[in-house]
């Protein structure tokens, strides 16, 4: 557990149905589960960890959580106690591994997706998960898409890995004097836990590092291991790149070359902005190199031959 750290519902409903119970529900005493004896509200360090030690809590105190927040983002209630709950690496490991007795290791990942997803909702919706495979007594519920939840942690799952996969593709690289290769991302959601893997196989042989501006943390390689780096100061608003005092001399002109290939190869006749933008959206654009204003205006090479 080495990695710490649009609300949408796709179930269409028959006209008559009730609306589905959010997961932040308060539950009265008769309502709650056999094994819980009362409402607790829980504040941890916003750490998955940290999650994972408050769900722990939860199980031993017999305490069914109303709401479970972030220490700096937790709201008081009027009836139920608030408990700051301390991060335990150890009791995490514990009940990551414990996990594996009640789902399959790939929805055990997904509620680690869940989580990175930065939800307002996302540690009850990890708590309601887990709890609804503690009882169902060992049975796979990861496609019982009939629960709300479970159909709610699929898709949240959807868009992290759709919002993966485009930070696998749009990360461009600045090469810097020291040869480090330095990237500058703003996703959507917390995916650079997810992206570490992709990026150390796939440039196994240089320095780099992927800096997440929003979060203001990032991961480096330095040849041997990925670790995240967290900064003091991120950078200024705005500061899409790494400034051009430290870049390598020959690192503006791969850029205008990579300009140069990305507008020759374009077909004029066959631009479909629209399908562009939906494979492409607009806000991963101005940390696409290719995406940049060019210095001087294109022109494409007059070497076609005109019908008369």
């Amino acid at each position: 557990m080495s990695l710490n750290h649009s609300r949408r519902n796709l179930k269409r409903r028959a006209p008559g149905l009730p609306a589905a119970v959010p997961i932040t529900a308060l539950r009265t005493a008769q309502q709650l589960p056999l094994s819980f004896q009362a409402t607790a509200r829980f504040t941890y360090d916003g750490s998955f960890d940290g999650l994972l030690t408050v769900l722990l809590r939860c199980w031993e105190q017999r305490l069914w959580p109303e709401a479970i927040q972030p220490a700096g983002a937790a709201q008081g209630g009027l009836f139920a106690e608030t408990q700051e709950v301390a991060t335990d690496e150890a009791a995490a490991r514990r009940v990551w591994e414990g996990l594996l007795r009640h789902m399959p290791a790939e929805a055990r990942t997904s509620l680690y997706k869940a989580f990175l997803s930065e939800r307002a909702d996302r540690e009850l919706l990890v708590f309601r998960y887990v709890q609804l495979a503690i009882e169902a007594g060992g049975q796979d519920i990861s496609e019982n898409f009939g629960n709300d939840t479970v159909r709610l942690v699929a898709d949240v799952n959807k868009q992290m890995f759709r919002e993966k996969h485009r930070m696998e593709a749009f990360v461009r690289f600045e090469k810097t004097r020291d040869g480090l290769f330095h990237a500058t991302v703003e996703p959507d959601f917390d995916v650079l836990p997810l992206i570490a893997e992709h990026f150390t196989k796939r440039y196994a042989d240089q320095r780099w590092l992927i800096f997440d501006r929003r979060r203001g943390y990032g991961l480096y390689y330095d040849l041997q291991r990925t670790d995240i780096l967290s900064l003091d100061a991120a950078p200024a608003a705005g500061a899409g790149s790494v400034s051009a005092a430290v870049l390598d001399e020959r690192e503006p002109l791969y850029q205008t070359l990579w300009q140069a290939y990305f507008d020759h190869v374009n077909i004029p006749e066959r631009r479909n902005l629209k399908l562009h933008r939906r494979h492409l959206p607009r806000r991963y654009w101005k940390y696409l190199t290719e995406k940049q204003p060019r210095p001087q205006r294109f022109e494409p090479i007059a070497n076609k031959n005109r019908v008369p």
